[in-house]
């Protein structure tokens, strides 16, 4: 099915933008409707949802080290019940790849490209993403290394630049009416923690195997502390207005300035924001066709990569009317719907799996 291997700091690089990519431009509007002066808390809070996650993959990856969650929820529950989850699990990928494709085109049609087709960036988009995933897990994994300094130093370096405009007093008061807002502006991002559940399709191809649990978990912290550090920037530079800017990273961008020459960074933090979506419409696009493989027992998922293409794209249109309907769905709904395909369905799973171990039935770890 898969033959590449990667290692673990690989699949931390990888999980790092397919995490982040798609939530780095809104998350401070989603939680600063909540948590007002205390959105940079919101993130530390949602983490821990990840942190589970990871705990709960990595511990059904040891029961079953060479299986995906596709294959092994039959083993678990039953061949018949095994193969409805996994079809959940499926749909459920499916689906959440479209809407991120979605995302993405709505994103480029609505901030640059006004007069391109939402169609043909998104259709170029999956073409793109196609020939990565084709290539394997080992390309998927080595593409996602050769970028991440990409993703790491320009965001660091606009930070530096904004320094100057930073108003300290917009932090206070710190919880100032309690710890309920930033608990509630934790939800959406919490939604987003629960992909680090992807890393349940990367597991059995590491090299490294003893490695996951430590690299998933420092994933897990480096993309808190980044969220943390994404929603101070702009709480000290828009402060109370943050709440009313649809895309506030993009608003503060404008505010950077070296010596009147370096100005108007935004398109660095769109290119930033690109690369980081190839990465990771690419993971779910890989997981969604290396799980469709598997739950079809095809020997190679290469020939179904391009079908799935176009039923993604089909989804994108199809699952939500409008980019109101999506920002709806991603603030109301996601949060709700990813924590129950991705992290509590899984953790049934995997009380399951220990309390028939202990039963004497065991695990087959093939």
């Amino acid at each position: 099915m898969e033959k590449g291997k990667i290692s673990s700091l690989q699949m931390a690089i990888m999980m790092y933008p397919t995490m982040l990519a798609t939530i780095i431009l809104g998350v401070p509007n989603y939680t600063a409707r909540y948590a007002k002066t205390d959105l940079w808390l919101s993130p530390i809070l949602a983490s821990l949802i990840g942190y589970v996650t990871v705990y709960i993959a990595f511990k059904l990856h040891e029961l079953y080290p060479k299986q995906t969650i596709i294959q092994l929820s039959g083993h678990i529950i039953g061949w018949i019940p095994g193969k409805i989850l996994g079809f959940l699990f499926i749909f459920f990928y499916i689906q959440v790849t479209g809407l991120i494709i979605r995302e993405y085109a709505e994103f480029v049609v609505n901030s640059f490209l006004v007069n391109t087709p939402s169609i043909v960036i998104m259709a170029s988009m999956v073409l793109l993403c196609a020939f990565l995933v084709i290539g394997g897990l080992e390309g998927l994994g080595r593409f996602a290394q050769l970028i991440f300094p990409i993703l790491i130093f320009p965001p660091f370096i606009l930070i530096i630049l904004l320094l100057p405009d930073f108003d300290f007093k917009n932090i206070f008061p710190i919880l100032g009416n309690g710890i309920m807002p930033p608990l509630k502006g934790a939800i959406v991002p919490s939604g987003w923690f629960t992909e680090f559940f992807l890393i349940t399709f990367l597991l059995p191809f590491l090299a490294d195997k003893k490695k996951g649990m430590k690299y998933g978990m420092m994933t897990v912290f480096f993309a808190m502390m980044t969220l943390v550090v994404v929603n101070i920037t702009v709480l000290f530079i828009l402060g109370p207005t943050t709440a009313n800017m649809v895309y506030p990273l993009m608003i503060v961008a404008r505010y950077a300035s070296l010596a009147s020459f370096f100005e108007h960074l935004e398109s660095i933090v769109m290119a930033i924001w690109i690369v980081g979506a190839f990465v990771k419409i690419s993971v779910f696009y890989y997981a969604t066709a290396l799980g469709t493989a598997q739950w079809l027992n095809l020997s190679n998922y290469r020939p179904i990569v391009w079908p799935l293409g176009i039923l993604i794209v089909a989804f994108s249109f199809w699952s939500l009317p409008s980019s109101i309907e999506l920002e709806r769905f991603l603030v109301q709904a996601f949060p709700f719907y990813g924590l129950l395909i991705q992290t509590i369905i899984p953790l049934f799973l995997l009380v399951i799996a220990v309390v028939s171990k202990r039963n004497g039935k065991g695990s087959e770890k093939n």
